[in-house]
């Protein structure tokens, strides 16, 4: 496991259109996102130097950052641009890019942040399997969180915004202290979900199931499997799912730009096969990432 601090590392961070050195990026106490988690962010990976639907995560930070009236001064194609110089700035070829966008310090320091400025940073790093190399062959295992995803009523859910994660890293945390991997979580009437940070597929008789997200992101990873699940004619059902369900499936992965395509082997006391829609599934998206 890495155990460098991430304050604490060599290279280059792209800041408000100029490359930093990494320990050098900072802000101020009174940034307003710090207080208020006026903030949105994405995380995507780059294979063999170039980042995987790039174009889309930039489309949806700007959507994210117009959910929560954060301006940006920035187009999609400048984004674009400062993504691959950061990559290239730092040497990279297989990494991880995250671009994080947020209410800086200004005259507001209330709730309120009309008046603040927003800032802007892209951070790329090497960053392996996000579950472990192990989970990719035995799969992982999680447990089931306490805290579930709120009503669209009370959050911007379609969102990829910081503060939304709170309850995610709680679960998380909770979840490892037990010696999993990672928690699924169910919304607020009770189905099933997603993990932490990934989206979650069940296979039954051939058939794969995955949550409908009218309460959460539909992950740009999740779209990429669907895709290749229908070029492969196999049915899908996006639907409400409950937990008492989870007997019923035979198989189960995760999907995200961090999990890729994770196979999940137990959740709470349930337990699946690593069977080979799953397998293949991994093989799909590994082939299709580095196309």
């Amino acid at each position: 496991m890495d155990t460098l601090s991430y304050d604490d590392r060599d290279g280059l961070i792209w800041l408000d259109g100029e490359l930093i050195p990494w320990r050098d990026a900072k802000v101020h106490i009174l940034t307003h996102a710090m207080h208020y988690a006026s903030s949105v962010f994405e995380g995507e990976r780059a294979y063999n130097g170039k980042i995987f639907e790039g174009r889309q995560h930039t489309q949806r930070l700007l959507a994210s950052a117009e959910m929560l009236q954060i301006p940006v001064q920035y187009s999609v194609d400048e984004i674009e641009d400062a993504k691959q110089t950061i990559i290239e700035a730092n040497d990279l070829s297989d990494s991880y890019v995250r671009s994080v966008l947020w209410r800086a310090s200004g005259p507001d320091m209330g709730v309120a942040s009309g008046r603040n400025p927003s800032r802007l940073a892209i951070i790329a790093w090497k960053w392996g399997a996000y579950y472990g190399d192990s989970a990719k062959f035995e799969g992982a295992k999680l447990d089931i969180s306490d805290w579930r995803r709120p009503s669209p009523e009370t959050i911007p859910c379609h969102a990829k915004a910081s503060g939304l994660y709170m309850i995610c890293t709680i679960s998380k945390n909770n979840a490892e202290a037990k010696g999993c991997s990672d928690s699924m979580m169910l919304d607020y009437r009770g189905y099933v979900a997603e993990a932490t940070g990934a989206n979650i597929f069940f296979v039954k008789d051939g058939e794969v199931h995955t949550p409908l997200p009218d309460c959460f992101l539909n992950g740009i990873t999740r779209k990429t499997v669907i895709g290749l699940l229908q070029k492969r004619q196999v049915a899908i059902h996006e639907r409400h799912i409950w937990p008492s369900e989870l007997d019923q499936f035979e198989q189960c992965w995760l999907t995200g730009t961090a999990a890729e395509v994770t196979p999940v082997g137990q959740i709470g006391d349930h337990k699946f096969e690593v069977g080979e829609l799953t397998r293949t599934m991994v093989r799909d998206y590994e082939k299709k990432v580095r196309q």
